[in-house]
């Protein structure tokens, strides 16, 4: 019976199992999730088994948060509590969960079977009050699950809601569509140097491939790729592989290229800036 309900079940829906129910908690082989749902005590904290007994709990909660952004645009997400936005006074203190009251405007509610969360424009802008910052936007926009405009429009429909200013400047700083912290600095630092006619994540068709150059002055035929912080891991290997073929096939097709890297960006901006210029006034 919990296999069928992924992992969860709630004493209102069997109540011919309540005795066992709570054999099984006394067992430890069941965990009370939140008031009346169970789950197994292996599953207790994952947070796609959280956020299914969040449901079962109460139907009319939101997932926001990061819970929203795991089940929406961003599913490698590492997610502490599970964030629930319920309407009225039903709040409570439970292991694994952050439960307030609030009311989230309907048509930024989205469904996927019986989870309700938020939308990711306004996923992407409660992430901003967590660790996560402004990577949130970066994110959305990287995976299209939002753009810009829905992001400003997610502002306006709960433009009563405290933090919005700082929100707002973290969207003013991403007017050029940064897809990562390393993209969202070089863009503060051109802009900054009054560096112009350029454009970010842009379509270039090569032979065979289409790549979007992270920042690209068409007119100069000159793109300069961001690289952003580095792991030693199988991702990150397969990312710098696919970062050198992009390369050849630019420089094959008639681009010339620039990279700079984080560390060249926080501790050297000024070089930056100024390897920019040189390579915008040479031929």
């Amino acid at each position: 019976m919990i296999r069928q309900n992924g992992g969860v079940i709630a004493v209102r829906d069997h109540p011919q199992f309540a005795s066992t129910l709570s054999r099984l908690v006394r067992e430890r082989q069941l965990v009370a999730s939140l008031p009346g749902v169970y789950v197994p005590l292996e599953l207790s904290r994952d947070p796609l088994t959280r956020i299914r007994a969040a449901m079962m709990w109460d139907p009319d909660a939101v997932v926001f948060g990061g819970g929203a952004a795991l089940v929406s645009f961003w599913p490698g997400l590492q997610v502490g509590d599970i964030a629930l936005a319920v309407p009225g006074n039903r709040r409570i203190t439970r292991p694994g969960y952050r439960i307030v009251r609030r009311v989230v405007p309907p048509e930024l509610v989205r469904t996927r079977g019986p989870v309700r969360f938020t939308a990711p424009a306004l996923t992407a802008l409660d992430l901003c009050d967590t660790p996560v910052g402004a990577g949130g936007i970066d994110t959305v926009l990287r995976t299209r699950a939002a753009t810009l405009a829905q992001l400003h429009q997610a502002l306006e429909d709960t433009r009563h809601r405290r933090g919005n200013q700082d929100r707002r400047a973290l969207l003013l700083d991403s007017r050029d569509e940064p897809w990562s912290a390393a993209e969202r600095l070089a863009h503060r630092l051109l802009r900054e140097a009054g560096i112009s006619g350029w454009r970010a994540n842009v379509a270039i068709a090569t032979v065979g491939q289409i790549y979007f150059g992270d920042i690209v002055f068409r007119r100069q035929r000159l793109v300069l790729e961001v690289d952003g912080r580095r792991f030693h891991d199988d991702l990150a290997t397969d990312t710098f592989e696919y970062d050198r073929w992009r390369q050849n096939h630019l420089v094959l097709a008639g681009w010339r290229v620039l990279r700079v890297t984080w560390t060249m960006l926080t501790d050297h901006p000024v070089q930056v800036v100024s390897l920019v210029r040189q390579a915008l006034e040479g031929p």
